[in-house]
Protein backbone atom coordinates (compact mmCIF):
# COMPACT_ATOMS: atom_id res chain seq x y z
CA UNK A 1 0.00 0.00 0.00
CA UNK A 2 1.28 3.44 -0.79
CA UNK A 3 1.82 6.27 2.26
CA UNK A 4 -0.58 9.35 2.45
CA UNK A 5 2.11 11.54 1.32
CA UNK A 6 3.38 9.87 -1.92
CA UNK A 7 -0.26 9.71 -2.92
CA UNK A 8 -1.21 12.98 -2.59
CA UNK A 9 2.33 14.05 -4.62
CA UNK A 10 1.30 11.47 -7.38
CA UNK A 11 -2.52 12.84 -7.51
CA UNK A 12 -0.81 16.24 -7.92
CA UNK A 13 1.21 15.58 -9.99
CA UNK A 14 -0.27 13.07 -12.52
CA UNK A 15 -4.37 14.76 -11.64
CA UNK A 16 -4.45 16.93 -14.88
CA UNK A 17 -2.43 14.93 -17.33
CA UNK A 18 -4.88 12.01 -16.07
CA UNK A 19 -8.15 13.96 -16.98
CA UNK A 20 -6.63 15.50 -19.72
CA UNK A 21 -6.48 11.98 -21.57
CA UNK A 22 -9.77 11.04 -20.02
CA UNK A 23 -11.75 14.27 -20.95
CA UNK A 24 -10.48 14.23 -24.95
CA UNK A 25 -11.47 10.14 -24.70
CA UNK A 26 -14.66 10.63 -23.69
CA UNK A 27 -16.04 14.20 -24.63
CA UNK A 28 -17.31 14.20 -20.80
CA UNK A 29 -15.77 16.17 -18.01
CA UNK A 30 -17.83 14.46 -15.28
CA UNK A 31 -17.26 11.17 -16.61
CA UNK A 32 -13.43 11.84 -17.09
CA UNK A 33 -13.29 13.42 -13.61
CA UNK A 34 -15.11 9.86 -12.01
CA UNK A 35 -12.89 7.32 -14.25
CA UNK A 36 -9.67 9.64 -12.54
CA UNK A 37 -11.02 9.24 -9.04
CA UNK A 38 -11.78 5.26 -9.95
CA UNK A 39 -7.94 5.45 -11.20
CA UNK A 40 -6.07 6.71 -8.08
CA UNK A 41 -8.82 4.24 -5.92
CA UNK A 42 -6.88 1.55 -7.55
CA UNK A 43 -3.55 3.29 -7.45
CA UNK A 44 -4.28 3.12 -3.69
CA UNK A 45 -4.90 -0.79 -3.43
CA UNK A 46 -1.61 -1.29 -5.40
CA UNK A 47 1.60 -2.54 -3.77
CA UNK A 48 4.08 0.06 -4.72
CA UNK A 49 6.44 -2.90 -4.95
CA UNK A 50 4.35 -3.65 -8.03
CA UNK A 51 4.59 -0.08 -10.01
CA UNK A 52 7.82 0.51 -11.40
CA UNK A 53 6.24 3.52 -13.40
CA UNK A 54 3.22 5.57 -11.35
CA UNK A 55 3.02 7.20 -14.93
CA UNK A 56 2.57 4.14 -17.00
CA UNK A 57 0.23 2.74 -14.72
CA UNK A 58 -2.49 5.54 -14.01
CA UNK A 59 -2.61 6.06 -17.63
CA UNK A 60 -3.06 2.45 -18.73
CA UNK A 61 -6.18 2.32 -16.02
CA UNK A 62 -7.37 5.88 -17.05
CA UNK A 63 -7.30 4.45 -20.58
CA UNK A 64 -8.63 1.25 -20.04
CA UNK A 65 -11.28 2.65 -18.45
CA UNK A 66 -12.05 5.06 -21.01
CA UNK A 67 -12.08 2.41 -23.50
CA UNK A 68 -15.28 0.23 -21.18
CA UNK A 69 -17.06 3.17 -21.55
CA UNK A 70 -16.59 4.51 -25.09
CA UNK A 71 -17.95 1.36 -26.18
CA UNK A 72 -21.05 1.32 -23.63
CA UNK A 73 -21.32 4.87 -25.07
CA UNK A 74 -22.49 3.94 -28.29
CA UNK A 75 -25.87 2.70 -26.83
CA UNK A 76 -26.08 5.55 -25.30
CA UNK A 77 -25.24 7.62 -27.77
CA UNK A 78 -28.02 5.78 -29.90
CA UNK A 79 -31.36 7.55 -27.87
CA UNK A 80 -30.08 10.84 -27.46
CA UNK A 81 -32.40 13.64 -28.13
CA UNK A 82 -31.26 15.44 -31.01
CA UNK A 83 -27.35 16.54 -31.74
CA UNK A 84 -24.48 15.56 -28.98
CA UNK A 85 -21.75 17.49 -28.22
CA UNK A 86 -19.19 17.17 -25.63
CA UNK A 87 -19.47 19.03 -22.15
CA UNK A 88 -17.83 22.14 -22.48
CA UNK A 89 -15.27 23.04 -19.74
CA UNK A 90 -14.51 26.83 -18.55
CA UNK A 91 -10.71 26.62 -19.00
CA UNK A 92 -9.51 29.86 -17.77
CA UNK A 93 -9.12 28.88 -14.36
CA UNK A 94 -7.14 25.57 -15.25
CA UNK A 95 -4.30 26.07 -17.14
CA UNK A 96 -2.95 22.61 -17.15
CA UNK A 97 -5.47 21.99 -19.89
CA UNK A 98 -4.38 23.73 -22.45
CA UNK A 99 -0.24 24.40 -21.86
CA UNK A 100 0.56 24.17 -25.84
CA UNK A 101 -1.04 25.00 -28.93
CA UNK A 102 -1.56 21.40 -29.60
CA UNK A 103 -3.51 20.79 -26.15
CA UNK A 104 -5.58 24.27 -26.88
CA UNK A 105 -6.58 22.84 -30.51
CA UNK A 106 -7.17 19.66 -28.58
CA UNK A 107 -9.36 20.82 -26.29
CA UNK A 108 -11.79 22.68 -29.00
CA UNK A 109 -15.86 21.16 -29.92
CA UNK A 110 -14.53 20.93 -33.58
CA UNK A 111 -11.84 18.35 -32.64
CA UNK A 112 -13.41 16.40 -30.17
CA UNK A 113 -16.53 15.91 -32.63
CA UNK A 114 -13.53 15.15 -34.86
CA UNK A 115 -12.58 12.49 -32.61
CA UNK A 116 -15.83 11.00 -32.59
CA UNK A 117 -15.00 9.65 -36.26
CA UNK A 118 -12.93 7.13 -34.87
CA UNK A 119 -12.99 3.50 -33.22
CA UNK A 120 -11.95 3.80 -29.41
CA UNK A 121 -8.58 1.92 -29.57
CA UNK A 122 -7.74 4.43 -32.34
CA UNK A 123 -8.68 7.38 -30.35
CA UNK A 124 -6.50 6.06 -27.55
CA UNK A 125 -3.81 5.37 -29.81
CA UNK A 126 -3.61 8.93 -32.00
CA UNK A 127 -4.40 11.06 -28.82
CA UNK A 128 -1.54 9.32 -26.62
CA UNK A 129 0.94 9.94 -29.57
CA UNK A 130 -0.27 13.21 -31.27
CA UNK A 131 -1.21 15.15 -28.18
CA UNK A 132 0.65 13.79 -24.98
CA UNK A 133 3.46 12.61 -27.40
CA UNK A 134 3.81 9.17 -25.46
CA UNK A 135 6.19 7.15 -27.11
CA UNK A 136 5.53 3.79 -29.43
CA UNK A 137 7.17 1.45 -26.94
CA UNK A 138 4.74 3.34 -23.71
CA UNK A 139 1.29 3.30 -26.05
CA UNK A 140 1.63 -0.72 -26.70
CA UNK A 141 2.03 -1.30 -22.88
CA UNK A 142 -0.59 0.82 -22.49
CA UNK A 143 -3.16 -0.52 -24.87
CA UNK A 144 -1.77 -3.93 -24.84
CA UNK A 145 -1.04 -3.99 -28.51
CA UNK A 146 2.82 -4.42 -30.44
CA UNK A 147 4.62 -1.63 -31.09
CA UNK A 148 4.17 -1.83 -35.39
CA UNK A 149 0.82 -2.63 -34.72
CA UNK A 150 0.42 0.81 -32.66
CA UNK A 151 2.00 2.60 -35.79
CA UNK A 152 -0.40 1.04 -38.29
CA UNK A 153 -3.31 2.40 -36.02
CA UNK A 154 -2.31 5.75 -35.37
CA UNK A 155 -1.26 6.36 -38.92
CA UNK A 156 -4.67 4.93 -39.66
CA UNK A 157 -6.28 7.16 -37.46
CA UNK A 158 -4.24 10.12 -39.04
CA UNK A 159 -5.69 9.27 -42.31
CA UNK A 160 -9.64 8.89 -41.12
CA UNK A 161 -8.84 12.80 -39.94
CA UNK A 162 -7.00 14.42 -42.49
CA UNK A 163 -9.64 15.06 -44.30
CA UNK A 164 -11.17 16.79 -41.30
CA UNK A 165 -8.17 18.95 -39.99
CA UNK A 166 -9.03 22.47 -40.00
CA UNK A 167 -5.76 24.76 -41.40
CA UNK A 168 -6.90 28.22 -40.96
CA UNK A 169 -7.95 28.66 -37.83
CA UNK A 170 -8.26 32.03 -36.56
CA UNK A 171 -5.96 33.76 -34.37
CA UNK A 172 -7.02 33.73 -30.59
CA UNK A 173 -7.01 37.74 -30.82
CA UNK A 174 -9.25 37.48 -33.84
CA UNK A 175 -11.46 34.88 -32.00
CA UNK A 176 -11.81 37.35 -29.36
CA UNK A 177 -12.64 39.91 -31.59
CA UNK A 178 -15.40 37.87 -33.90
CA UNK A 179 -17.10 36.18 -30.43
CA UNK A 180 -17.26 40.09 -29.45
CA UNK A 181 -18.74 41.00 -32.42
CA UNK A 182 -21.57 38.28 -32.68
CA UNK A 183 -22.63 38.92 -29.51
CA UNK A 184 -23.11 42.49 -29.80
CA UNK A 185 -24.70 42.05 -33.30
CA UNK A 186 -26.88 39.52 -31.62
CA UNK A 187 -27.69 41.65 -28.73
CA UNK A 188 -28.48 44.57 -31.26
CA UNK A 189 -30.66 42.66 -33.39
CA UNK A 190 -27.99 43.72 -36.23
CA UNK A 191 -29.32 41.39 -39.04
CA UNK A 192 -26.60 42.53 -41.56
CA UNK A 193 -23.75 42.53 -38.94
CA UNK A 194 -24.54 39.07 -38.13
CA UNK A 195 -24.73 37.73 -41.64
CA UNK A 196 -21.45 39.29 -42.63
CA UNK A 197 -19.98 37.28 -40.19
CA UNK A 198 -21.15 33.83 -41.39
CA UNK A 199 -20.26 31.72 -43.60
CA UNK A 200 -22.12 30.64 -46.76
CA UNK A 201 -21.89 27.26 -45.17
CA UNK A 202 -22.32 27.77 -42.16
CA UNK A 203 -23.67 24.46 -39.82
CA UNK A 204 -25.74 25.52 -36.37
CA UNK A 205 -25.79 22.46 -33.95
CA UNK A 206 -27.60 22.94 -30.62
CA UNK A 207 -27.41 20.42 -28.22
CA UNK A 208 -30.57 20.06 -25.21
CA UNK A 209 -30.68 16.38 -24.55
CA UNK A 210 -34.75 17.13 -24.51
CA UNK A 211 -34.08 18.51 -21.17
CA UNK A 212 -33.66 22.59 -21.82
CA UNK A 213 -36.00 25.26 -20.70
CA UNK A 214 -34.10 27.25 -23.72
CA UNK A 215 -34.66 25.87 -27.35
CA UNK A 216 -32.49 24.25 -29.49
CA UNK A 217 -33.07 22.43 -32.62
CA UNK A 218 -33.31 18.88 -32.55
CA UNK A 219 -31.57 18.85 -36.35
CA UNK A 220 -28.40 20.67 -37.50
CA UNK A 221 -29.49 24.35 -38.91
CA UNK A 222 -27.58 25.00 -42.27
CA UNK A 223 -27.31 28.45 -44.10
CA UNK A 224 -26.48 31.98 -43.25
CA UNK A 225 -30.38 33.09 -43.41
CA UNK A 226 -31.81 30.13 -41.18
CA UNK A 227 -28.84 30.53 -38.57
CA UNK A 228 -28.77 34.18 -38.40
CA UNK A 229 -32.83 34.02 -37.97
CA UNK A 230 -32.56 31.40 -35.58
CA UNK A 231 -30.17 32.85 -33.19
CA UNK A 232 -32.10 36.07 -33.11
CA UNK A 233 -35.32 34.12 -32.70
CA UNK A 234 -33.15 32.44 -29.21
CA UNK A 235 -32.25 35.57 -28.14
CA UNK A 236 -36.18 36.83 -27.59
CA UNK A 237 -36.82 33.74 -26.10
CA UNK A 238 -34.23 34.23 -23.23
CA UNK A 239 -35.84 34.37 -19.54
CA UNK A 240 -35.81 37.82 -18.15
CA UNK A 241 -32.43 38.41 -16.12
CA UNK A 242 -29.97 36.47 -18.29
CA UNK A 243 -26.74 37.98 -18.19
CA UNK A 244 -24.35 36.95 -20.90
CA UNK A 245 -20.51 37.20 -20.42
CA UNK A 246 -17.42 36.47 -22.22
CA UNK A 247 -15.40 33.35 -20.91
CA UNK A 248 -12.71 31.05 -21.90
CA UNK A 249 -14.56 27.49 -22.32
CA UNK A 250 -12.34 24.37 -24.00
CA UNK A 251 -9.61 26.98 -24.94
CA UNK A 252 -11.13 29.74 -26.64
CA UNK A 253 -13.61 32.80 -25.72
CA UNK A 254 -17.43 31.49 -25.84
CA UNK A 255 -20.45 33.33 -25.09
CA UNK A 256 -21.94 32.06 -21.59
CA UNK A 257 -25.63 33.03 -20.21
CA UNK A 258 -26.37 32.97 -16.41
CA UNK A 259 -29.27 33.21 -14.65
CA UNK A 260 -29.08 33.62 -11.00
CA UNK A 261 -25.65 33.18 -11.09
CA UNK A 262 -26.08 29.68 -12.86
CA UNK A 263 -25.24 29.13 -16.75
CA UNK A 264 -28.18 28.24 -18.53
CA UNK A 265 -26.79 27.98 -21.74
CA UNK A 266 -23.27 28.50 -23.84
CA UNK A 267 -22.56 29.51 -27.53
CA UNK A 268 -19.01 28.45 -28.87
CA UNK A 269 -17.80 29.74 -32.62
CA UNK A 270 -15.50 27.70 -34.95
CA UNK A 271 -14.46 30.67 -36.99
CA UNK A 272 -11.84 29.81 -39.92
CA UNK A 273 -10.31 32.96 -41.30
CA UNK A 274 -12.59 35.88 -40.67
CA UNK A 275 -15.80 33.68 -40.48
CA UNK A 276 -17.60 31.94 -38.37
CA UNK A 277 -17.83 28.28 -40.23
CA UNK A 278 -19.60 26.60 -37.45
CA UNK A 279 -21.77 27.53 -34.16
CA UNK A 280 -22.28 25.53 -31.39
CA UNK A 281 -25.57 26.41 -29.11
CA UNK A 282 -25.38 24.04 -25.95
CA UNK A 283 -28.28 24.18 -23.18
CA UNK A 284 -28.50 20.99 -21.69
CA UNK A 285 -28.52 21.39 -17.77
CA UNK A 286 -26.52 18.24 -17.31
CA UNK A 287 -23.82 19.58 -19.27
CA UNK A 288 -23.05 23.15 -18.03
CA UNK A 289 -21.82 22.43 -14.54
CA UNK A 290 -18.42 22.66 -15.93
CA UNK A 291 -19.07 26.00 -16.86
Amino acid sequence: MHNQADTEHIFQQYHWLLFSIAYRMLGSATDAEDIVQDTFLRWLQTSERDVQSPKAYLSTIVVHLCLDQLRSAREQREVYVGPWLPEPIATGQIPELSESAALTESLSLAFLLMLEKLNPLERAVFLLREIFEYEYNEIAEIVEKSEPNCRQIFHRAQQHLETNRLRFSASPEEQERITHSFLQATLNGDVQGLLSMLSADIISMGDSGGKARLKAGLRPIYGRDKVSRGYLGALHSLPAGVITRIIKVNGQPAIVGYLNEKPIGAILLQIVGTQISQLYFLVNPDKLNWL
